[in-house]
């Protein structure tokens, strides 16, 4: 059976349209997929695998089938007890006792990280690229880092052809466990090898409050971090109500809790007002996940933008329904969690 990057170009390009008439998903975003899968594949059999905890929204679209749109970019926790041992010491929760702590731990945590990347990451890609002579080349920017390949098959330019993968080093990225991930083409090319990977993945109860905490932020700012696709979180949050995990996730006030404490230390915001944003509040009865004014007009743009590039593999749900299914999310939570 051929490999995917062992065929030419024009016959990965053939592959991609006849997976894409099969599955209704456009060539460009299955082109796409399978480079998150080869970039997962890569980092989950290196050296620091264990070390390493796949998160966010490509994982709950990868590895556990929950959400039903395209997610491009990979989100990573590289354990903090890994990398900053000296500085957590045997903590139970390894995080910094006061604000001032917890600026300095980020600092130095922050240029330790950029120095892993730039001496492992980069040249471990280039090295596995050059050897399998695939067309992409490997850039780094802080914490992130780029693999630019030479695309088949282009959409409206909204989704780019480049795999993002952004670490972080703050957490231990529990709970987690290890999950199978598979390319989307591939159940519909049996005949063609695409890769595949087992990465250690975050728990969907995990990130379901590490969104709704970061979606309780813009509802207090007005602003997201990050420019566009920010409309994910909402869609996100409704496809783990739908999977029963969002319950579960309110029900474990351990973890909301855990989360809270997380975020406070190294994730400290402002509202719009100038007042802190107090996450545990948040997680206790104060949860908001419905903006208003123009941070729901700013929502409600690049939530259209997410539907006309064809990232939803189901037909969208209208702006106003998914706001609904969040209202009713966010009464859940803050009818449970204040109890």
């Amino acid at each position: 059976m051929p490999e995917f990057f062992q065929l030419s170009r024009a016959e990965q390009l053939d592959a991609l349209n006849v997976a894409a008439d099969a599955s209704g998903r456009l060539p460009h975003l299955l082109e796409k997929d399978i480079w998150v899968v080869w970039s997962l594949r890569h980092l989950f059999t290196a050296p620091y695998a264990e070390h390493l905890v796949f998160k966010g929204g490509t994982s709950l679209s990868k590895a556990y089938g929950v959400i039903r749109r395209f997610s491009e970019d990979i989100d990573l926790t590289y354990d903090i007890r890994t990398i900053a041992g000296d500085l957590v010491g045997d903590a139970t929760a390894p995080l910094p006792v006061s604000k001032s702590q917890g600026k300095k731990w980020s600092d130095e945590i922050y240029a330790r990280l950029c120095d892993w990347i730039t001496q492992k990451i980069v040249p471990g890609l280039e090295y596995e690229l050059q050897q399998h002579q695939l067309p992409a080349t490997v850039s780094s920017e802080g914490d992130a880092v780029f693999i630019n390949y030479e695309a088949l098959s282009m959409g409206t330019g909204y989704i780019p052809p480049n795999v993002q993968l952004e670490f972080g080093a703050r957490s231990t990225g529990e709970p987690s466990e290890r999950r199978a991930v598979r390319c989307d083409a591939a159940e519909h090319l049996p005949t063609v090898e695409f890769p595949t990977a087992t990465p250690t993945v975050m728990l969907p109860e995990r990130t379901f409050w590490e969104k709704a905490t970061a979606i309780h932020v813009f509802c207090a700012k007005g602003t997201f971090r990050g420019g566009k696709g920010f409309a994910r979180h909402w869609h996100d949050l409704a496809r783990l109500d739908e999977a029963g995990f969002a319950q579960t996730a309110i029900a474990d006030k351990g973890l909301a809790r855990a989360v809270a404490d997380h975020k406070s230390a190294f994730f400290a915001e402002k509202s719009s007002q100038g007042e802190s944003v107090d996450y545990h509040a948040a997680v206790a009865g104060g949860l908001r996940l419905v903006p208003d004014h123009d941070a729901l007009i700013l929502l409600q743009a690049d939530y259209r933008q997410m539907v006309d590039d064809g990232l939803f593999l189901d037909e969208a749900e209208s702006f106003e329904l998914l706001l609904d299914r969040c209202r009713v999310i966010e009464n859940k939570a803050n009818n449970t969690t204040s109890q």
